[in-house]
This record gives structure tokens, C-alpha cells and sequence, in this order.
């Protein structure tokens, strides 16, 4: 945290040292004096509390003076730079952050002693005189500090700007806000979610899970969504699945255990929808069931009727397949892991199969299963690591060469796409309004996130140079989560690859939702909750 403070406000330390050469070695830094607000300063519904932070708000001239500190300017949407040519620059930026209060144990004095800097200063690319200013930037504990004016806050950056008797003054900038959610403080322990006006969380006692959820409008009402017990295993992870809100969790053993799939209905109560090693999806015939237990076997494919029981389920596909899984041979060894690819596509199944008894020719081709005839028919003559299929296109990594390619819903008119191999057993690629991006990563998992160029006379365009933990896609956006040594924790960018916002919170997990992230804090675990705007 010490170097993200100091980063941004040593400048008037550096400053000095210009000075001492050329022209401006003849300026001089006046002292002025300043004092702390005797009034209330709320800052984006966060009250400032000056008597025991670090860089208070300060008063000069009866003006309150803002310290622009790392996490103070991105509360507020700005950034700052700072070069030897062009000097001290105040920039409107797509940045947010949680409201740092900077706490010490150390009671503040009433009055100060600040300074007027001499260096160059811009704001929004507007050049400022600092020496005609009536209420001139400051700086105070080395750190730049910037005056609250009309001007500059409702003018230069389009803040609301309200003065109040009772009050004091209340500030409000136009970038989206980093709140905290009051749930209890075990929330964060587990997975958490929101969905169609609630928060959902999970509550820990000895060895049972209760689930619960909370009004977004009202915390102090949770209602009890489901229970049980476990083993050793108490994860829970929520998603959303055909437009409702989902969980899973594993009972028993590794191997003669189980896992539980739950989904939450409209009453607010979850229900068990199905159990066992699976994947599983809906068809307009009834679920199609993918048998997945410890090992690859073949006639593994099964559909349930609508309204039957699992043990009216009929086998349907080539009964000498074996599906749902991605299956590696080398030599004599053989491994495989669920693919987790099966898509549903009207009455076609798309599914990845291979030829059983496991051989080295026919592993892991995509197959076209049609529900009502029956009828398998082979889309690639070649394996791939995964598939997905959007807008009528089908993408893929080849196992022969690990590159990304596209092609018909058929197989025809293929096209490679990837510049770069994308390697493991994973889907990280995408496909955002017409964009396709993918994800390499290095030999500890951290990701990097590329553009695919249409002109294939250009490289992959590289997103962002920061690795990455995680990337997920919801409403035409793409959330990055970055490493926790990273500057910032999340960063969001539109379709076209350009940065809708960055997050200075550093994250342990998210849960995205339409417009609505909802973060679990990687320092202290509790639960914040950012509000994107709509494009």
C-alpha cells in the first residue's frame, strides 16, 4: 500500500530537485497556512472522518482542499501523472476504488502548514496558472492537494457539488461506486451471489451449510434458502444457469461420494435437480444426462423424459462412444478429464465423443446427435481440446496444434483464429458481439488476454500487459481479475477491447450479474458491490 501512496504524491519532492536548474531554479514554494474542516465532508456518500487520517481534507481561504492520494483520486474518477516536460496532470479517468480512510492513532492538529507548488499543472488537459489562482493546488505532507472548488468540481469534472448548513459539504463524482454490503462477516468465507434483487451467501456451523438470502433493500431479513451437511468439503460456488440461479456442492468421498446440483426456484427455495458424477442439460424432450464417474466408459449418454423419473431414461447416440469427456494418450498412459462442452442447439446435441475401447484414431471428435431420429453424425475428423458454439459458429482448440479455430455448424469453412497456442483442458475463448478474445497462460496458471485480429497480416492485439487470475463474459463485457500484486484488482472492458473501468480492490473472488459486480475483498474478505453503467 506504502508505494501506491507515495507514488502518485511525491511530486513535490521530485519537484524540488527541478528547481535548483534553469529558469525555474528561481521560483520559490510559499508557505500558506491551512487548518482542518470545523464542518462534515461527505465524499460519494463516504463521511471523511479529519481528526485521525493521515492527509485530511484541509481548509485554505475558506476552501476545502482534497489530498490526491492513490485511492483518494480513483474514489472520485481521476488519475494523476507526472513527467519532467509536462508536469503534474489531473486526468478524468475511467477509474474506481473503495473509500480508503487512511487511519492512523495519531489525533491531527487544528492548523498547518502547506506549500504552493511552482511545477507545471494541468486538469482535463486545461493548463493551470498556479501562481493566479485564487485557491491555487497545495501540497501537504508531500502530497498534492487539490481545492474543491465550483469550478473545478462541478465545471471541470461534472461532480455534484452541495453545500448544507447541517450538512456541510457533500461531493458526488459521476463514476461508478464501490459500496460495501453489510452481510456477516462469514459471508465471505464462501461463495456469494445476487440475483433478481437478493444477495445469497452461506453460513458455516460445525459441519452443515445453510444458505441464505437477503433483500438487496433490506439485510436485516435473511431468509433460509437450503441446508445440509458435508463431509470435509463446505465450497459452494453459485452460478447462473438458463436464467436462474444455481449451486453445486460434493458430499461423501472423492470416490464414493457425490455431487449435489441445487437450483433456486422463484419461492426462494432451492431444490435438488440432480446428483452423481454428470453434466447434464435441458432438451425440449426432457434432461440429457452425461454419465461421468471415475473413468471413461461407452453408452454413457442418456435422456430423461420431461416429468419421469432417471430410471425411465432411454440411451440414446452410438452406443460405442463414449461422451462428455476429453481423453489424452501417450504410449501406454492414458488420462481424461470432463470437457464440460455438450450444447444444445434446438433438437441437436453437439458433443465431444470418442471411439471406446480408448484408441489412439477417433478421440474426442465433435458429434451432431439429432433427439428425435437419433442420428450421430461426425462433425470433425479431428480431435480438439474443447468446443463452444456461438451465433452458428462453432470454436475449438485443435489437439494436433492447440490453436483456436472456427468453423460451420457443419465443420465446413473452417478457420484458424489464434495467433498463439491456447493450452490445458480449458474454454478460454470467447466470443463478445463479433469480437473473439482467448486466454494463454504461463506454467503457474496466470492468464493473458488476447484480441483475435481479423487482418491476419497483424498480430493478436494484447489486451492488457497485467496477467490475470480470471475472465468472465456478461453483457457484451469482459471482467478481468487481476493478480493481487497488480495496481488494480479488476479491470472491464467493452466489446471492442478498450477499458470500461478499472477497480483498485484487490479481489479474492467475484460474482457477475447484468450490470452488477459483486466482489469478495482480498484483504479482509468482506463483500463490495460495483454497479457498471450501461453502454
Amino acid at each position: 500500500m506504502g508505494k501506491k501512496i507515495f507514488t502518485l504524491v511525491s511530486v513535490f519532492v521530485v519537484c524540488l530537485s527541478f528547481m535548483l536548474v534553469g529558469e525555474e531554479s528561481f521560483a520559490v514554494e510559499k508557505s500558506v497556512k491551512v487548518r482542518l474542516p470545523k464542518f462534515n465532508v461527505t465524499i460519494n456518500e463516504n463521511k471523511i472522518d479529519n481528526l485521525y487520517r493521515e492527509y485530511p481534507l484541509l481548509v485554505y481561504k475558506d476552501m476545502t482542499y482534497f489530498p490526491m492520494t492513490w485511492y483518494d483520486c480513483r474514489l472520485l474518477g481521476l488519475e494523476t501523472k507526472w513527467t519532467q516536460d509536462e508536469g503534474f496532470k489531473i486526468i478524468q479517468s475511467k477509474v474506481t476504488s473503495s473509500y480508503v480512510p487512511y487511519k492512523t492513532k495519531h489525533k491531527n492538529r487544528n492548523s498547518y502548514n502547506a506549500t504552493i507548488p511552482t511545477f507545471k499543472i494541468t486538469a482535463n488537459g486545461n493548463s493551470i496558472d498556479n501562481s493566479k489562482e485564487e485557491y491555487p493546488l497545495l501540497t501537504f505532507n508531500n502530497v498534492t492537494y487539490f481545492p474543491l472548488t465550483w469550478k473545478f468540481a462541478h465545471d471541470t469534472f461534472g461532480w455534484e457539488y452541495v453545500w448544507d448548513k447541517s450538512k456541510g459539504l457533500m461531493i458526488k463524482s459521476n463514476n461508478p461506486q464501490v459500496k460495501t454490503v453489510n452481510l456477516p462477516k462469514y459471508a465471505g468465507e464462501n461463495d456469494v451471489a445476487i440475483f433478481n434483487g437478493f444477495y445469497y451467501f452461506v453460513e458455516t456451523v460445525n459441519k452443515t451449510n445453510k444458505v441464505y438470502r437477503v433483500k438487496e433493500n433490506n439485510l436485516s431479513n435473511k431468509e433460509l434458502v437450503y441446508s445440509y451437511e458435508f463431509d470435509y468439503n463446505n465450497n459452494l460456488p453459485f452460478y447462473i444457469r438458463d436464467k436462474a440461479l444455481w449451486f453445486h456442492y460434493h458430499v461423501g468421498t472423492a470416490v464414493m461420494g457425490s455431487d449435489v446440483y441445487c437450483k433456486v426456484n422463484d419461492n426462494g427455495k432451492a431444490t435438488v435437480e440432480e446428483c452423481g458424477y454428470l453434466d447434464f442439460e435441458n432438451t425440449s424432450k426432457g434432461i440429457l444426462e452425461i454419465d461421468q464417474g471415475t473413468s471413461p466408459y461407452a453408452n454413457n449418454l442418456w435422456l430423461i423424459p420431461t416429468g419421469q423419473e432417471r430410471e425411465h431414461g432411454k440411451s440414446i447416440g452410438n452406443p460405442n462412444l463414449t461422451y462428455g469427456w476429453h481423453i489424452v494418450t501417450e504410449g501406454t498412459n492414458t488420462g481424461y478429464s470432463h470437457d464440460g462442452c455438450t450444447t444444445i442447439m434446438n433438437d441437436d446435441i453437439y458433443i465431444l465423443a470418442s471411439a471406446y475401447p480408448i484408441k489412439d484414431s477417433e478421440q474426442n471428435y465433435i458429434y451432431k446427435i439429432n433427439l428425435n431420429t437419433n442420428e450421430t453424425i461426425k462433425i470433425t475428423n479431428f480431435g480438439v481440446e474443447n468446443f463452444k458454439i456461438v451465433n452458428n459458429k462453432i470454436y475449438y482448440v485443435k489437439d494436433e496444434d492447440q490453436y483456436l479455430y472456427s468453423s460451420n455448424l457443419d465443420g465446413n469453412n473452417e478457420k484458424k483464429l489464434s495467433d498463439n497456442k491456447l493450452s490445458g483442458y480449458y474454454d478460454r475463448y470467447y466470443e463478445v458481439d463479433g469480437n473473439v478474445y482467448y486466454a494463454i497462460s504461463d506454467k503457474d496458471g496466470n492468464l493473458k488476454l488476447y484480441k483475435v485480429d481479423t487482418d491476419k497480416d497483424k498480430e493478436d492485439t494484447l489486451v492488457l500487459k497485467e496477467y490475470l487470475k480470471s475472465i468472465k463474459i456478461e453483457n457484451n463485457k469482459i471482467i478481468c481479475t487481476l493478480l493481487s500484486e497488480e495496481d488494480y484488482g479488476i479491470k472491464v472492458f467493452d466489446k471492442s477491447g478498450d477499458l470500461n473501468l478499472a477497480i483498485t480492490d484487490q479481489v479474492s473472488d467475484n460474482f457477475v450479474n447484468g450490470d452488477k459486480i459483486l466482489i469478495t475483498s482480498g484483504s479482509d474478505k468482506s463483500i463490495k458491490l460495483v454497479e457498471l453503467k450501461s453502454n
